[in-house]
């Protein structure tokens, strides 16, 4: 019988809850879970910032978890070249990407093949983004009493 093998791919920068509860659905939907981190210089590229968390880190974190079974280094942002890399069988991401022209490319090429998109509610509530911006308030705030 064969397996269903699925991929995500992330940051993953100041790990929290709702990557834990991405990656748990995930696998949840799958019986081999591939993820593929960002590398420092990918992020830097489109986010224009460095993560807070070496490349490193995060891809030791993300393997380091019992709900994946392999981890990739993502270094670039080309979701049909990265199905064709990777050749899974379903493809995990935020529902905030869901009918966006990028995601309906995604998904028709991937359907080409016989495989997939699912889309998962986005954790609205929690972000590393949003943590990363207290971190620089409290950092700019201090430097200004300093």
């Amino acid at each position: 019988m064969k397996k269903t093998v699925g991929y995500t791919t992330g940051v993953f920068d100041m790990f929290h809850i709702g990557h834990l509860h991405l990656l748990k659905k995930a696998k949840r939907h799958c019986d081999y879970l591939i993820v593929g981190v960002s590398s420092d210089e990918l992020v830097q590229s489109y986010k224009d910032k460095t993560p807070i968390i070496p490349f490193e880190h995060r891809y030791e974190i993300v393997n380091g978890l019992d709900v994946v079974d392999e981890v990739v280094v993502q270094s670039h942002r080309d979701k049909i070249k990265q199905f064709h890399e990777i050749q899974y069988d379903l493809m995990f991401v935020g529902d905030d990407w869901k009918g966006s022209p990028l995601f309906n490319e995604v998904e028709a090429e991937l359907n080409k093949h016989g495989a997939g998109v699912v889309y998962f509610e986005y954790t609205k509530e929690v972000s590393s983004t949003k943590f990363t911006g207290i971190l620089q308030d409290i950092y700019d705030a201090e430097n200004k009493l300093g």
